[in-house]
């Protein structure tokens, strides 16, 4: 508890510096850690949520890689027709 003496003792320094001291008890706002009310309400997504979107992404990469591979196949099929039918070509020829 504080006793603050008021009268003749109170020198003209100790006026002003009482007049100028902050409450440090009283919590200020801080410019730079300052949110808006729509960030400070946002709601954060789940950790199963987080999940769910890792998930649907990895299915969204393997489908296009299995379109992916889908058409090497059928290129690759394409590639042995025109050589079995070369090697026919040959047989027929020679």
């Amino acid at each position: 508890m504080n006793i603050l003496a008021v009268g003749l003792s109170m020198t003209p320094e100790y006026s002003q510096w009482r007049d100028q001291k902050v409450n440090d008890n009283i919590p200020m706002s801080n410019s730079e850690n300052a949110r808006s009310l729509e960030e400070h309400l946002q709601v954060l997504p789940s950790d199963i949520e987080i999940i769910k979107k890792d998930f649907e992404k990895r299915i969204l990469e393997l489908g296009k890689k299995i379109e992916q591979l889908e058409e090497e196949k059928m290129q690759l099929g394409l590639d042995v027709n025109i050589q079995n039918l070369e090697k026919w070509l040959w047989k027929r020829v020679y």
